[in-house]
């Protein structure tokens, strides 16, 4: 099919290349500050249980994860090599789809430097985790999405089904993007890109990609689809509630008039006319995750396509009236300093208190090795000859992953969990009916009814007044389980 639609400009590569590579070296300074994530520990053990698919997720980060520390070591900062060029990446996808738009160098240049200083996309690039790679997947299916509007030569359909597929072997999430724009094109078209038999051969690709990982959960009884289900239920009501609120923080709130004016061009100007279901995918998209009580970062991504189409008339205002610069570069600096502060380790542990309302993850990344040395002094109460028939278990993934993490250091034993998929990795032998050490957020006697004789022993403290998660754990030491353990195991299985 031929294209009639107008040549897009040329694109700004050295600048934009600039500033990926100025995240990039900004992120890699910071990477090693503070310590693990939580995610992080999960993905570590899980990079060493490679699979197609683990009942929290496909296979596709803790393989990523595999191939970064390999490489680069098994540190926060090797880790987080693969992740800071995924968003090194994203700010250029941003600034492609920002020439889709039309805009002109300095508003790709601008595009690029919103993307660069969002909060969100600092706090994913940071971090080893599904979102570094999804948001990327979502922006360059955007990328392909917008191109196929723009054209539409349906041989993009292939890309579409090549980048969804891939992006399925990481986070199911990518099909909310998809299913609002396939709605908001069937609302306002053009819907004849939808008559090919591209379309087809898109989904065939996508299909047999993702397939591997279906098979998988379909073989194990979707036990996604379960974990799903319960952060749903759990915080299904207070996502709704700070939806949008959070949308407007974890992006940048500085940012919010120039995404609006993204929204409004693509919806208003004659000459992006076909760009109109790109608008309309966001509410779309909105209303589903409202409705699945998702988290607000699920709609996001589409928050950044509205920033490429937003760049455009931010830069014809700003050349309007020369007083108009202060004012753009006021909101980028302060968006580039609230970014900073609430996503990247810049301050001191002692300080992360005071980010921790609005963004937690922040406290998730200290306090596991404090966490491991009060477990250590825990495991030093049961008598030297019990300890071979001792078993270690943790509430959570964090908790377990810490302490294979950093247990062999402290002469701890192997920790055993039911949580996510450390339930399948490994269980306790039968003959270990010693005693039982359990690591437990809080304690309940509905938990400890499955061991004999519980009484705490420890608490943890992370000595730096950090009010994370893990902070106050309880360390409970029970004489021994109450039934073998081959027979107690389904009834520690947690999905959530």
């Amino acid at each position: 099919m031929t294209d009639t639609r107008p040549s897009v400009p040329a694109f700004a590569t050295r600048p934009v290349a600039g500033i990926a590579l100025a995240l990039a070296v900004v992120l890699t300074a910071l990477s090693g500050r503070y310590g693990f994530h939580r995610d992080e520990l999960y993905f570590l053990v899980a990079a060493d249980n490679l699979a197609w698919g683990y009942v929290d997720q496909p296979p596709l980060t803790p393989l990523l994860v595999k191939i970064s520390t390999t490489i680069f070591g098994s540190t926060p900062m090797g880790l987080r090599v693969l992740s800071t060029l995924a968003a090194a990446a994203t700010v250029v996808v941003v600034a492609l789809i920002a020439r889709e738009f039309a805009n002109d160098r300095r508003a790709q240049v601008l595009a690029a430097v919103c993307a660069a200083l969002s909060g969100f996309l600092l706090g994913v690039g940071h971090l080893a985790s599904t979102a570094t790679y999804d948001l990327l997947a979502w922006m360059v299916i955007a990328l392909l999405a917008v191109k196929l509007l723009r054209t539409g030569d349906g041989r993009w359909w292939l890309a579409l089904g090549l980048a969804t597929g891939i992006a399925l072997e990481n986070k199911y999430l990518v099909v909310l993007p998809l299913a609002a724009l396939l709605v908001a094109v069937l609302i306002l078209g053009p819907r004849q890109i939808l008559r090919t038999w591209w379309l087809l051969a898109g989904i065939g690709v996508a299909a047999a990609i993702a397939a591997p990982n279906l098979i998988w959960q379909a073989t194990h009884d979707w036990p996604q689809l379960t974990v799903a289900g319960g952060i749903s239920e759990d915080d299904g009501t207070e996502n709704r509630i700070m939806f949008i609120p959070l949308q407007i923080l974890q992006l940048s709130p500085f940012l919010v008039p120039i995404w609006i004016a993204g929204f409004l061009r693509l919806w208003r100007s004659p000459a992006l006319r076909w760009s109109r279901p790109v608008a309309l995918a966001y509410p779309i998209l909105c209303v589903l995750v409202l409705a699945l009580g998702g988290k607000s970062y699920y709609a996001l991504p589409l928050l950044l396509v509205l920033v490429a189409a937003g760049a455009q008339p931010t830069i014809d205002w700003v050349t309007r009236t020369r007083s108009r610069r202060t004012p753009l570069a006021v909101g980028l600096v302060l968006t580039a300093l609230t970014s900073a502060l609430f996503t990247l380790p810049v301050l001191p542990t002692s300080a992360v208190n005071f980010v921790i309302p609005v963004n937690q993850e922040q406290g998730e990344q200290i306090g596991w090795p404090e966490l491991t040395s009060a477990v250590a002094a825990a495991w030093q109460t049961i008598p030297e000859d019990q300890r071979a028939r001792a078993t270690l278990f943790a509430g959570n993934y964090g908790q377990a992953g810490a302490l294979i993490k950093y247990g062999p250091d402290h002469g701890l034993p192997t920790a055993y969990s039911g949580h996510m998929s450390f339930y399948d990795w490994s269980r306790p032998a039968d003959t270990q009916d010693g005693p039982v050490l359990l690591v437990a957020q809080e304690r309940s006697p509905q938990y400890e009814s499955n061991f004999k004789d519980c009484n705490q022993v420890g608490t943890v403290d992370n000595h730096q007044d950090v009010d994370n998660e893990e902070q106050g754990t309880a360390l409970v030491l029970c004489a021994a389980p109450a039934s073998p353990w081959s027979t107690l195991w389904p009834n520690l299985r947690r999905y959530y």
